[in-house]
């Protein structure tokens, strides 16, 4: 009798195992995984969360997956343990918040927000980082609030400044993006990237002189027989207007 009931169990179990199979397939499309970690697809999360079910990026991206479709339980679900594996997880954290505003719910998605900056307020790196991922999700009013944040840390942080001035340059207004850049490059002039803003944005740069210890003779001789010839630059990094 005891045989019996075990493999009645045995089997309702194995029925049960193929209904979860079945219904997942219809779920995700009868998607096959695509084991490329760079493929974002439900299928292929799901497979990395069979793999390691504890990985907040996994979780992340179908939480945003399912928030684009408008499941937001679903998504929230998976935001939530993303944020349990990893509580500063920002990109989550800015998909969470942004999950709230597509639900119309205001109040919440201000709560989190606050929540979120207040957590990275003793750090200009976890400012900036918070305020990338809000810009991702199309949150600018909480990326700036996160750039300045880091500013008021750190008023000559080249990193901040220059986020600040990439977020102006976003928003066209030029004016401002050339002010934070020109702070950014003044504090580190070794910034390919930043020079070249600032030369689209018609600001002439000079980059500093390299240490006459360290430029190799050729140079230094060109340099010699350019500076007799009243055509050499200061080394002092300046901006000019073109």
């Amino acid at each position: 009798m005891c045989h019996l009931s075990l493999r009645r169990y045995r089997f309702a179990k194995s029925l049960a195992l193929v209904s979860a199979v079945l219904l997942l397939c219809v779920s995700v499309g009868c998607e096959s995984p695509d084991k490329s970690p760079d493929k974002v697809t439900k299928a292929n999360l799901l497979y990395q969360l069979e793999r390691k079910f504890e990985n907040p990026d996994a979780h992340c991206k179908l939480g945003q997956l399912y928030c684009d479709e408008g499941q937001y339980t679903k998504a929230e679900y998976h935001f939530d343990v993303a944020l349990q594996f990893d509580p500063v997880h920002r990109p989550t954290q800015a998909a969470m918040v942004n999950m709230f505003a597509k639900r119309a719910d205001k109040a919440k998605a201000q709560l989190y927000a606050n929540m979120y900056i207040k957590q990275a307020a003793g750090s200009v790196s976890q400012s900036l980082e918070l305020g990338q991922a809000f810009q991702t999700q199309g949150l600018d009013e909480y990326a700036l609030a996160c750039y300045q944040q880091a500013l008021g840390l750190s008023p000559d942080s080249p990193e901040a400044n220059k986020h600040l001035g990439y977020y102006y340059l976003a928003k066209a207004d030029k004016a401002r993006a050339q002010e934070y850049l020109t702070r950014s490059f003044q504090a580190n002039p070794n910034q390919p990237d930043v020079a070249l803003e600032l030369g689209r944005l018609g600001v002439v740069v000079e980059t500093p002189r390299m240490p006459e210890k360290m430029r190799p003779k050729s140079v230094e001789s060109s340099r010699q027989s350019t500076e007799g010839s009243g055509k050499s630059k200061a080394g002092a990094v300046s901006t000019k207007k073109a």
